[in-house]
């Protein structure tokens, strides 16, 4: 993987957020392609619960001010930046006082879910894009980790399909267990249809509960990684069935080599 470009967009990360699944992979696999000599950038939300201090996140002024349209109001984009201790990889933190301040990362002190995830994962979704483009860093693949980031294949495919920049860049997605019951919001889908997203291409997210956010992702990634044990039997079927290349899951200490492979032989 040397000189390839990837960029990891990831709900949650480690060591900027507990350990779990999510987390942990978006740190183990942008590390595992580090060391093979990739080129690589992780992006995240800046939510309240990460320490800035002891994280060492600094704005970077020249990709923060420009504002990003959301179901048609103006929110302006904060981007800051870290590096991981002794890895020499820098994340790139998505930030909006409005969106992401709480402290809280996806649901509030009694377990339910904020009513504005859905704008918050379209934020998410463009403040990335946004802030390649001004880096002017054209990714080979893009690897998407966590809800959170399961709009991005969409906006790929279908806001930024014209975009000259990534005319050549191919979308992963890895699916992990369900994270959250429930739905993110029931007005999600006409919020991202007002982007010019086509309705019969969103149609799951009528029901957004989880798994009809993975399935809307599946849909438009060129590849998909199963990465849990944990997915449901209905959404390792969809996946199965989609004729997208598809990794089923393996043990995390074989993950390198079978990651690598699936990256050349299936995706670029």
């Amino acid at each position: 993987m040397e000189d390839k470009r990837i960029l990891y967009v990831s709900s949650e990360v480690v060591p900027y957020l507990p350990e779990n699944e999510v987390s942990l992979m978006s740190y183990d696999v942008p590390k595992m392609i580090n060391d093979q000599g990739g080129q690589i950038r992780i992006f995240m939300p800046r939510y309240g619960s990460i320490n800035e201090r002891r994280h060492q996140l600094h704005e970077v002024i020249r990709l923060s001010g420009m504002n990003l349209v959301v179901n048609d109001m103006d929110m302006p984009l904060i981007i800051k930046v870290a590096s991981i201790p002794k890895e020499r990889i820098q994340v790139y933190f998505i930030d909006n006082d409005e969106y992401f301040k709480r402290k809280s990362t996806f649901s509030d002190e009694d377990g339910v879910l904020y009513p504005d995830n859905d704008e918050r994962a379209i934020f998410f979704a463009k403040g990335v894009v946004e802030t390649v483009k001004k880096l002017n860093w054209v990714p080979d693949i893009i690897h998407v980790h966590g809800w959170m980031a399961s709009l991005l294949p969409v906006y790929m495919k279908h806001y930024y399909k014209d975009d000259a920049l990534f005319a050549d860049t191919k979308v992963v997605t890895s699916v992990y267990a369900q994270s959250f019951d429930g739905v993110i919001n029931e007005t999600m889908k006409e919020k991202v249809a007002f982007d010019n997203v086509p309705n019969q291409d969103i149609e799951f997210l009528a029901d957004a509960t989880f798994e009809n956010l993975m399935k809307t992702a599946v849909n438009h990634s060129d590849g998909v990684i199963i990465a849990s044990e944990g997915v449901s039997e209905n959404l390792t079927k969809f996946i199965e069935a989609s004729n997208k290349p598809f990794l089923p899951f393996v043990d995390k200490e074989k993950f390198a080599e079978v990651y690598t492979d699936f990256y050349k032989n299936q995706i670029l």
